[in-house]
């Protein structure tokens, strides 16, 4: 296990971030970067590590593919004991990790352990694989969640998750034509990577001031 986190944010920041990366990309990706820096400056302390198969690509430089997201469950508790934030804790991570961090959030919701879930950009379906959904745990998902995602995502665009049976306590951040980055054309939008990550920060801070914390 990759025993080093990230930091961004206020030491003393009233509610801590543990972020997860995705399948493909480490979790200083530019995009986990400027989502990170972004939540930082809205006054989150914001911790971001690597699931073993990715920490171990930087010292092996072989690109070994992740396993499946459920067997990763073990590695982010791990995670959350060594972080041992004293504070408020939202868990979660962008794709992949994200969904790893939604199968576990149950328990340690109800155990009092984590306040909330938040997702950048779920991984609601393989691209270009539609049917093949990952949703059936959050149907029922009782802890407060907040998932960010772009409307053109292609796994899973705003037309495709507005009929999934998605339990109450998720809400959604649309983030108009953003992608699986949750980055926008500006040419088509208008919107800029900064504008959505901006948007995405607010969404954030308003969603924790809503949270019983």
């Amino acid at each position: 296990m990759h025993d080093k986190f990230l930091f961004d944010g206020p030491d003393d920041a009233p509610v801590t971030i543990l972020l997860a990366h995705g399948a493909g990309a480490p979790m200083d990706s530019a995009s986990m970067e400027a989502t990170a820096k972004a939540l930082a400056a809205a006054g989150f302390r914001v911790a971001r590590f690597e699931f073993g198969y990715m920490a171990s690509r930087r010292t092996s430089g072989v690109r070994k593919p992740p396993p499946r997201a459920e067997k990763l469950n073990p590695e982010y508790m791990v995670a959350i004991t060594e972080l041992g934030a004293t504070g408020p804790l939202i868990i979660g991570g962008k794709s992949m990790g994200g969904r790893v961090a939604s199968m576990i959030a149950d328990d340690l919701h109800s155990a009092g352990k984590v306040a909330g879930l938040l997702c950048l950009g779920y991984p609601f379906h393989p691209p270009g694989k539609p049917d093949q959904l990952r949703t059936k745990h959050l149907a029922g998902l009782m802890t407060p969640a907040l998932i960010c995602q772009g409307t053109r995502d292609e796994f899973g665009t705003r037309d495709e998750v507005q009929d999934y049976s998605l339990s109450h306590k998720i809400d959604l951040l649309w983030l108009e034509d953003g992608d699986h980055d949750l980055k926008p054309r500006k040419s088509v939008s208008g919107f800029t990577a900064a504008d959505h990550l901006k948007t995405l920060a607010t969404a954030v801070t308003e969603w924790t001031g809503r949270l019983a914390l």
